[in-house]
């Protein structure tokens, strides 16, 4: 059996495993809605792993912890003792497992408390975010904790380590994500980002390193500030693992929802990934990685979304300037996006980071001249930090069809990059899908993959890519292209003589005659009025105390085609035939009426 073969074998088996899983479910219908499913099922998951996991040093774990609570031993040194008999980074130390839950049904609310109560306090941090006791309580109020036990105490909610490594676990437990943030259907892309975009996510990162990753491997930290339920980080992982068997990565994440940064760090727990590097809480008002750099910032954090909550905070770290995190500016309080760029930007490590993070079109243009939006665009462009944006295909995730970017920001630019900024146009490189998912009507596979990436490393001025009937285009801009300067133009009050008057020495202006141009700064703003304004109002002037500087990305425009419109003969034939057409058909309905 080929490799590819074997690949497909281990997806089939994983994905049966799941549905096996899910079916459990069904027990749940009328108590619970379809959406809500996954409220029970992935902490039981979670449980039903770590019990398979500790049931072979469970004994020595429960004698354990009876002596050492004797000897008063408490804290990080109790934690260590029995984290190193377990085997694991997690334990539990009451005296039931499924096993023994299921044999004692008519006590079974009880014992389950206890058994909860035994575990270490990572899996108790959690069962609290998944808000699994009130669950319980549903389940126990509508008679159905003892079965779902039972069940999952049952071959299909068999998950030994003996039969499903690590690795599986870990995709069998994303499997059950994906069932349940499907059920959630226009709401699933809250805090699920399909693979397809954390894999070209993942390729923009590691390209320009991938030869070396292969060659000698890597040692390497990620960081992803809104996480969800830590896909992203998950995908990075096996990606890099994919590249080199030698290649470590030690993942980081911030999550404010508490049930998905429940999912994350029971995910990483499961595939005995860096779960104490998973933090609860608000990334913008409070950061949980104050000081910490990474070589990969990987992130789709909300956009559209407003930041009054976070307003006293965020406006406080603004104060400190570049020591904080958004020194360069505030973006509108409507949408919080630019924060995330600026938060990632900060943990980038020097000399070599790089990030890949999804933004909406109005990171591109919003804000005039000035403002904070357009100060951090000028920020990231004028450090030399934006090295490429990827216009992707519309209808690509779950819960928006809006075009969408990927901006990929690097601390180490190579010098073939330098001073210039990649925009590439993906927008018509994809796959349309069988079953449309929310708003997720196609998808990337790996031949766009490839001609995306083929466009990257290309780093061509008005290259077009083709393959199949996929279509990227590539364009290659000095920093500079992007600014402009406002500039504010008046016009001169005259006396008799037509001669501008003066106070103090300078012009006075006509009120209500005041306008402005936008001059790139590639221009010679005295050059610039001398051929576009001073022909048609010779008594214009500059007031270049209220010139602003601004930078914008009009990356639809820099890519628009003129398509010639029909010619007006041929719209008049075409008109001519459809009356034509009319009269047969009147004929037809009234005949000479």
């Amino acid at each position: 059996m080929s490799m590819q073969e074997l690949q497909k074998q281990t997806d089939a088996n994983i994905s049966a495993k799941a549905d096996l899983i899910w079916q459990i479910a069904t027990h749940l219908v009328g108590l619970f809605k379809p959406h809500e499913y996954g409220k029970v099922i992935l902490p039981m998951t979670v449980l039903k792993r770590f019990d398979d996991a500790l049931r072979k040093t469970k004994p020595a774990v429960v004698e354990m912890a009876k002596k050492l609570d004797a000897q008063h031993i408490e804290g990080a040194a109790r934690d260590g003792i029995l984290c190193r008999i377990s085997g694991f980074d997690f334990y539990n130390t009451s005296n039931f497992d499924f096993a023994k839950l299921v044999a004692e049904p008519d006590d079974v609310e009880s014992n389950f408390e206890a058994y909860l109560q035994g575990f270490s306090s990572n899996v108790k941090d959690i069962i609290e975010n998944f808000d699994f006791a009130n669950t319980v309580k549903l389940m126990v109020k509508g008679g159905v904790l003892f079965v779902t036990l039972q069940e999952f105490n049952s071959s299909k909610g068999d998950m030994s380590l003996d039969k499903i490594t690590s690795t599986d676990m870990g995709y069998i437990f994303e499997e059950l994500i994906r069932k349940f943030s499907e059920s959630y259907d226009e709401q699933a892309g809250a805090h699920f980002t399909s693979r397809d975009i954390i894999y070209l996510m993942t390729e923009l990162l590691i390209a320009p390193e991938k030869e070396q990753i292969d060659a000698e491997g890597c040692t390497k930290t990620a960081y992803d500030m809104a996480m969800g339920t830590s896909q992203m980080l998950g995908c990075l992982t096996e990606r890099l693992q994919d590249v080199s068997k030698d290649a470590t990565l030690t993942c980081f994440g911030q999550e404010f929802n508490p049930e998905t940064y429940a999912i994350a760090k029971a995910d990483m727990l499961i595939k005995g990934g860096n779960a104490s590097g998973m933090k609860y809480g608000d990334t913008l008002s409070d950061d949980a990685f104050s000081g910490y750099e990474f070589d990969y910032v990987i992130s789709n954090p909300p956009f559209g979304i407003d930041w009054k909550r976070e307003k006293s905070q965020v406006e406080a770290e603004a104060k400190r300037g570049y020591d904080g995190r958004f020194g360069p500016g505030l973006p509108a309080i409507s949408d919080g996006q630019m924060l995330f760029m600026l938060n990632g930007v900060k943990k980038l490590k020097e000399g070599s980071g790089r990030m890949a993070i999804i933004q909406n079109g109005s990171s591109l243009f919003t804000g005039d001249a000035g403002s904070g939006a357009s100060e951090i665009r000028r920020y990231l462009i004028h450090e030399d930090l934006v090295e490429a944006i990827v216009q992707l295909p519309t209808d690509l995730f779950y819960n928006t069809g809006i075009s969408t970017y990927i901006w990929v920001l690097t601390k180490g630019k190579p010098m073939s990059r330098s001073g210039r900024v990649q925009l590439i146009d993906a927008s018509k490189c994809f796959v349309k899908r069988r079953k449309n998912i929310g708003s997720k009507r196609v998808d990337l596979d790996d031949a766009c993959i490839d001609l995306i990436l083929k466009a990257y490393e290309g780093f061509d001025q008005n290259e077009v890519y083709t393959a199949d009937n996929l279509v990227v285009e590539s364009k290659v801009f000095e920093n500079d292209f992007f600014g402009f300067t406002k500039v504010t133009v008046e016009t001169a009050q005259t006396d008799a003589n037509g001669k501008p008057l003066l106070k103090k020495g300078k012009k006075l202006p006509v009120k209500g005659a005041t306008d402005s141009e936008i001059i790139p700064l590639s221009d010679d703003i005295d050059a610039y009025m001398a051929k576009n304004v001073l022909p048609y109002n010779p008594l214009a002037y500059i007031d270049p105390a209220k010139d602003k500087i601004g930078y914008e990305i009009p990356f639809t425009r820099l890519f628009y085609k003129f398509e010639a419109p029909e010619p007006s003969a041929s719209i008049f034939e075409d008109i001519k035939a459809l009356e034509a057409k009319e009269t047969v058909l009147m004929k037809e309905l009234f005949g000479n009426a």
